[in-house]
């Protein structure tokens, strides 16, 4: 009996059984390797050995030419494939850039982001596959890549209010304004971060009731981020009666910076006589917190107020209050 060997492919299964042999060790070894913390044994590890096994027999079978029917079937068998597996290796990318950036960046306002940014990108790579897979089938793919278009107009028109918010959430994680916990002032609202949604951002305000904001209202307001405050400057006046001595008066820009200079966290800056005002000369101050913390703010101005008091008191000068003096000049009149 005469064995066709034509007929039963055995050196094109060969070929192909020693290429899919070599490429399941190539991945052993590359994974066992690389550095994890590169994409590459990931990726591996995402890869399929049924499509290693397609490839291999796509290779194996790249000389053959007895059959076109053979050829079309394994052609298009393995760039099915090939599709598949490129969907597989591009959402594990996606996932993989995006838990980099979340773990490089990580300041508990991300993940709303992130999870928006995984999902279209994979939608948008699973519709890109899906018409090169209708392309390469020679399927014509014109008339519903043109009636996606019409559609997408017509729903990004519909709900346009709600897209503008979900973009301006990623433009909040990625160019970070602020983050959660986070202490800002908005308009003539002030609270801390909480949550930073898709939509919108919720603040804690400093009497207790949460703030509610649509992402891109707060994007187009004045925001005034305080935590991002190395230093706080602190300016405030004091005002002496008209009768202090000018002695004393001379005295008073070197006791409020000696007050300040005994605090700690404290920068002097400046303390000048400034004003002859209604009732008072008024001695302006200023001087920096070095931190951002509020109450190291409060704290330390409250200090300064109680040595302040206390040196004035003992050195007979007094606040001044609003006050007004009324002089009266009596007239002798002659008889008539």
């Amino acid at each position: 009996m005469i064995i066709d060997w034509d007929k039963y492919y055995i050196i094109n299964f060969l070929v192909s059984a020693a290429v899919f042999l070599t490429l399941i060790t190539v991945k052993k070894v590359l994974i066992r390797k690389v550095s994890p913390e590169f994409f590459l044994p990931t990726l591996l590890k995402k890869t399929s050995v049924l499509y290693l096994a397609f490839a291999a027999i796509y290779i194996g079978f790249l000389d053959y030419d007895s059959s076109a029917k053979i050829r079309s079937f394994v052609d298009k068998t393995f760039l099915i494939a090939t599709l598949l597996q490129v969907s597989v290796w591009g959402r594990e990318f996606i996932e993989f850039s995006s838990n980099r950036y979340f773990t490089r960046n990580h300041d508990g306002s991300s993940a709303a982001a992130i999870n928006l940014f995984n999902y279209i990108s994979k939608t948008l790579l699973y519709i890109t596959l899906f018409m090169l897979l209708l392309h390469n089938l020679n399927i014509n793919v014109t008339t519903l890549i043109t009636g996606l278009g019409v559609g997408g107009i017509a729903i990004a028109l519909a709900v346009q209010n709600i897209l503008g918010d979900l973009f301006a959430s990623m433009t909040i994680v990625l160019d970070k304004p602020f983050v959660v916990g986070d202490s800002i002032k908005v308009d003539d609202f002030n609270g801390t971060i909480e949550h930073i949604g898709m939509k919108t951002t919720r603040l804690r305000s400093v009497d207790g009731e949460q703030l509610i904001f649509s992402n891109t209202d707060l994007l187009k307001s004045r925001i005034k981020n305080f935590k991002r405050m190395n230093e706080r400057r602190v300016s405030f006046t004091v005002g002496i009666t008209y009768e202090t001595p000018q002695e004393k008066l001379k005295q008073i820009p070197g006791m409020i910076r000696t007050i300040i200079e005994k605090q700690h966290k404290t920068r002097f800056d400046r303390s000048h006589f400034t004003t002859f005002a209604d009732s008072s000369l008024n001695f302006e101050t200023v001087y920096w917190i070095l931190g951002s913390d509020f109450n190291l703010y409060r704290d330390t101005h409250q200090a300064v107020c109680f040595e302040l008091y206390e040196k004035f008191s003992a050195e007979g000068i007094d606040f001044a209050y609003p006050t007004q003096t009324v002089y009266q000049i009596n007239k002798e009149t002659t008889p008539s």
